[in-house]
């Protein structure tokens, strides 16, 4: 057992002794690493298990406190995907999705859109006005190839918020993450190659891995803790293994962190067995406990860590401005990203790194994970109300997406058909596989802040639902 696991067995044990009832306040981090003589990233861990748990909440400037029993949600199973590699599809169904959406839904709940409309945005606004007033000609043509250097430096600066030190040219500026990705896969991988990812897994990384005709190898993954170190070894075993996809940090769509050690257990394995990894922290930074988890680039001494990320969720998807740290890969990913789309927008970068400078960046953050969090437990009540019985769902850690397991029998395309009449759309579970799998499944964002309209549209998601026991 880890020390970290065992703090947080002890505090359990606690819990269920008495010492500490629902409501309670739990020790704070410093006091409980002065108590046991262990670090604060080991307490930090030890609490990031027990919420995985649904045994204490983080609140936000106030601490850790006691969960109620009945107040969390069960979990969903842990997944058992094929153990052979796969094609990809789903294509026509998230097309299907997206054109849905822009069509006929008023009350979408199933894209990974942030709230756009929290104030703290406004000073972009101004900002991104104020650049193109002033007209100067920089503003209105080709950046560099590597990006924005206002931005990289930045961007540098605020990695070190999930351990890594990064020098601005170690950067890339992408447009939005989702190039980020595409570039990575296309530089470790050809044709035929096998990538490993987490089950489920977002949508959008697997249709890369279908455009460019690799193979998704999926590996079990725990609503907790992520992607099962030991099955991904035993694949790696049997299977040649190029690359491996994750985002280990308020995950998408399950909302799980990956524990640091296990982190730092992935990059021993894949220095073992010369396995590249893409690792996706679109969401790290909307990570409810505060500071946020390392990410696994902060683990890599041998380069072999691509690690993408984007301001789409923590900002907006309409700037579109992305990047990648490449490590190793730095040459061959340019060069992808040359031929995807050479040089990137001047305008947007150029903004975004003035919000940042200013201090604007960090206030919105702050405004956004207390936003998401009541967010979060609003949209988990509901749930609990409205649908039906032998329901399951995830407790994310962070970011505002949530993954809901319905009884068996219950087909989430159909649902999301007989919910588009009602203006509503979800986005299904088998999006998120390459196999057949949680088709019983679907995932809800919950960025806004709760209202009637909201509140309405999952009650009759759950209403529909249950016509389709």
């Amino acid at each position: 057992m880890k020390l970290y696991e065992e703090i947080a067995q002890l505090i359990n044990y606690k819990i269920e002794k008495g010492y500490f009832q629902p409501g309670d306040k739990l020790p704070s981090i410093r006091q409980m690493s002065s108590e046991h003589q262990v670090s604060i990233s080991t307490v930090q861990e030890a609490y990031r298990l027990l919420e995985a748990r649904q045994v204490a909440e983080a609140r936000p400037k106030s601490g850790y406190y006691v969960l109620s029993p009945q107040s969390s949600p069960a979990m969903p199973s842990i997944s058992r995907p094929s153990k052979e590699p796969l094609e990809v599809s789903q294509w026509d169904l998230i097309l299907k999705m997206l054109y849905n959406h822009e069509q006929n839904n008023d009350i979408v709940l199933g894209r990974g859109t942030p709230d756009v409309g929290i104030n703290t945005l406004k000073p972009l606004s101004k900002i991104t006005a104020n650049i193109s007033t002033h007209r100067e000609i920089t503003n209105f043509t080709y950046d560099s190839l590597q990006g924005s250097r206002r931005l990289r430096d930045q961007i540098s600066r605020l990695m070190i918020d999930s351990g890594c030190n990064l020098h601005p040219d170690e950067i890339l500026v992408t447009t939005g993450c989702q190039e980020a990705l595409s570039c990575s896969m296309r530089s470790v991988a050809d044709a035929g190659d096998i990538v490993a990812i987490d089950s489920p897994s977002f949508y959008g990384s697997m249709q890369t891995i279908q455009a460019i005709g690799l193979k998704a190898l999926e590996i079990p993954t725990h609503p907790e803790t992520g992607i099962s170190l030991e099955a991904l070894e035993l694949a790696a075993e049997q299977w040649s293994i190029k690359a491996v996809q994750l985002t280990p940090s308020c995950n998408n769509p399950l909302g799980y962190t990956m524990p640091n050690e296990h982190k730092a257990r992935l990059i021993v394995l894949a220095n073992r067995y010369d396995i590249a990894i893409i690792e996706d922290d679109i969401y790290g930074d909307l990570s409810y406990i505060q500071p946020r988890s390392r990410s696994i680039k902060s683990y890599d001494t041998e380069g072999r860590v691509i690690y993408c990320s984007s301001f789409s969720k923590t900002i907006s998807p309409a700037y579109r401005t992305g990047w990648c740290a490449p490590g190793r890969y730095m040459q061959q990913v340019k060069q992808m990203k040359y031929v995807s789309t050479a040089c990137g927008s001047v305008l947007q970068p150029r903004a975004i790194a003035d919000f940042i400078s200013q201090g604007h960046y960090e206030r919105h953050l702050r405004k956004a994970r207390a936003q998401y969090l009541k967010s979060r437990d609003t949209m988990i009540d509901w749930v609990k109300k409205y649908f039906p019985s032998g329901t399951k769902m995830s407790y994310p850690q962070g970011g505002f997406l949530l993954w809901v397991e319905l009884p068996d029998n219950i087909q989430s395309i159909e649902l999301n058909e007989k919910l588009a009449k009602e203006s509503i759309s979800i986005a299904p579970g088998v999006l998120f596989t390459a196999s057949e799998k949680y088709q019983h499944c679907l995932r809800l964002n919950y960025s806004q802040v709760p209202n009637d309209d909201i509140r309405g549209a999952v009650e009759k998601i759950g209403e529909i639902a249950k016509t389709l026991l």
